[in-house]
């Protein structure tokens, strides 16, 4: 029996042929995003939820550990912003290692493995990064931005939709949907999102083309 692998793979080539809208969905999560959001701060409270029996030393360890990830993280994020991103890439692993609780280095990696074209990989950490931090819009950005480019659209425009209600004032979010909800056929919501878009930023160049093409 032949292997759904290559089917997979001509899905994903002729998706990418017909539908360029995934390279622009990149570019927005890759120059929008930061690497060290504010809103993303670093979860401290995790691993002091461990249970109350545990070791003194073991306590001592893992309060060690966070601040260690902490700092692998920042540095991970000066050299991400300096385009190291193999370099980047290590250090925000150590960071993980060390505190798997460490949202911003979890959101980083999955940015520059989503840069890499390793979009499951990237699915998976900005789920994680999400769960970290509910109701925070730029690791549901992320992660539409993952499943358009593996032509998951439902899941992409599902994102969205929560990262719309987690954040109305920005512009890239709405953009995105906009264009999640093209690749869907939906030429309303699609409109919509656009509009939004514009709105709130009016030299939005992807929002304004999208529009033109839905005719909102």
């Amino acid at each position: 029996m032949a292997s759904p692998l290559p089917e997979r793979r001509l899905a994903r080539r002729r998706l990418i042929l017909r539908q360029p809208l995934a390279l622009t969905l990149m570019g927005i999560a890759l120059c929008g995003c930061s690497f060290d959001l504010g809103s993303l701060m670093p979860e401290k409270e995790k691993p002091q939820e461990a249970p109350k029996a545990a070791a003194t030393a073991e306590s001592a360890v893992s309060a060690g550990n966070v601040t260690e990830a902490q700092a692998h993280t920042a540095k991970a994020q000066s050299l991400a912003k300096s385009g190291e991103t193999a370099a980047a890439l290590d250090e925000f692993n150590r960071a993980v290692g060390l505190d798997p609780y460490n949202a911003q280095a979890l959101y980083g990696r999955a940015l520059i493995y989503q840069g890499n074209n390793q979009h499951d990989f990237a699915v998976a950490d900005f789920s994680a990064a999400s769960g970290l931090n509910p109701q925070k819009a730029e690791p549901l950005l992320g992660r539409a931005i993952s499943y358009l480019a593996l032509g998951k659209v439902k899941e992409a425009t599902a994102d969205l939709d929560e990262a719309s209600e987690a954040d109305p004032h920005n512009a890239q979010v709405w953009t995105a949907r906009g264009q999640a909800y093209e690749r869907l056929g939906d030429r309303a919501k699609a409109a919509a999102s656009y509009n939004k878009a514009v709105a709130l930023r009016p030299r939005d160049d992807a929002a304004r083309s999208g529009l033109a093409r839905v005719g909102g």
